[in-house]
């Protein structure tokens, strides 16, 4: 069996370091042709002496630069390229078959969409792509006979409990509605007047998963949950109505599946994002990805509860974005992106956050997202407004 050739867009993240894990405990099966990082030129060096991939992109020149030179001094053939056009190219290689998109936030829509131009296996983790741009990147899907697999875990899970005729629309398939599960995040159970002087380090304490500080942020707000609802929409071609989200602290059950009969299917598993990232490279076969075995003596008690509206208000928001569409969702985004990067870096108070983004919904109004430069103008429109507001009035 010949190796199958993967891209990795965001090797030095969370995702790509776990995804990076389940390959080399496959060499026969996968060869790494492309890494792409962001400044992390120490990390990227490693993987590129470890994984010897024939390119590695910089988004910065300066790094770039870096990178080649300890390359160069080391004697390796990795190909240092450098920009976003360098990310584009290695979505298209002819010898990659899968691409693991795992840039976070919008940046990574562009490479990600240019990938299912191209044809390939897209192994999505950055939801970004399709909160922004839902009805473009499933035409290109369609379009370009490209496969799609979910990498969130929320996504994966539901993608294992559905049957195949799912994809002809899931009232056909039985399906009444889909438990799309969440932990809640670290301030689940604070009061709700200690919310105003929570601290960057704090929320990106998770009390589950091990993943990067602004996933961490949106977790806490659940901004997460409601990007993953848009997502599913698009992903099971589906609407919010058909989705309902739920918290389960202990995140054993990644998410489940209700059908008409009164049969609920889940997916439990560990909290290790190598179990769909393995589910999806492997995907229709199955194959091992060094988690450790689910205890269930380990995992008796598990607890389920409705979101508080009052401590996640971005949910509302996100389902808002969702029943409204067009360029809605892109405008969410990109006010969340402004305002989480505010949030960390000191700026805006932890509330602030699901305000701001509120302010931006009403204040930019939603186009038909006819074509790509509609949705990208959407999104610097509301980047610019989001911006203004921090600077106008931070603290509400």
């Amino acid at each position: 069996m010949s190796r199958q050739g993967i891209t990795i867009l965001g090797s030095t993240g969370s995702i790509g370091q776990s995804t990076l894990d389940v390959i080399g405990r496959h060499p026969d099966r996968f060869r790494v042709v492309a890494l792409s990082g962001y400044r992390q030129v120490e990390q990227m060096f490693a993987q590129c002496r470890q994984y010897q991939p024939d390119y590695a992109v910089m988004v910065h020149q300066q790094a770039a630069n870096q990178l080649a030179e300890m390359i160069r001094a080391a004697g390796m053939e990795t190909a240092v390229l450098a920009g976003e056009e360098a990310l584009i190219t290695i979505c298209q290689l002819t010898e990659v078959t899968q691409v693991m998109a795992a840039i976070v936030g919008a940046a990574g829509l562009l490479p990600t969409l240019a990938a299912a131009h191209a044809g390939k296996r897209v192994l999505l983790a950055n939801k970004e792509a399709l909160v922004m741009s839902g009805p473009l990147f499933m035409q290109a899907v369609h379009e370009h006979k490209a496969e799609l697999l979910p990498i969130d875990s929320e996504h994966n899970a539901i993608f294992q409990c559905l049957p195949p005729i799912a994809a002809g629309g899931l009232p056909q398939a039985g399906v009444k509605q889909i438990l799309l599960t969440g932990s809640g995040g670290p301030f689940r159970t604070i009061p709700l007047q200690d919310l105003k002087t929570v601290t960057p380090d704090e929320a990106c304490a998770h009390p589950n998963w091990s993943m990067g500080r602004k996933i961490s942020v949106d977790s806490a707000t659940m901004m997460n949950k409601g990007l993953e609802l848009i997502e599913a929409c698009w992903l099971f071609d589906t609407t919010p109505d058909m989705i309902r989200i739920v918290i389960h602290p202990q995140s054993v059950i990644h998410s489940m599946v209700e059908y008409v009969d009164g049969s609920v299917l889940a997916q439990l598993g560990q909290a290790d994002m190598r179990t769909p990232i393995a589910h999806a490279l492997a995907w229709p076969e199955r194959m091992d990805s060094g988690v450790e075995p689910l205890d269930f003596l380990d995992v008796a008690n598990l607890e389920f509860e409705a979101p508080d509206p009052q401590r996640f208000p971005c949910l509302r928001l996100a389902e808002q974005a969702a029943r409204t569409g067009g360029t809605a969702p892109a405008v969410l985004n990109a006010a969340n992106e402004v305002a989480v990067a505010a949030f960390l870096s000191g700026r805006i108070p932890f509330t602030r956050i699901s305000d701001l983004v509120e302010e931006v919904l009403m204040g930019v109004s939603a186009q038909p997202a006819t074509d790509l430069e509609v949705i990208l103008e959407a999104d610097r429109t509301a980047r610019a407004a989001a911006d203004q507001i921090v600077k106008r009035n931070p603290t509400g």
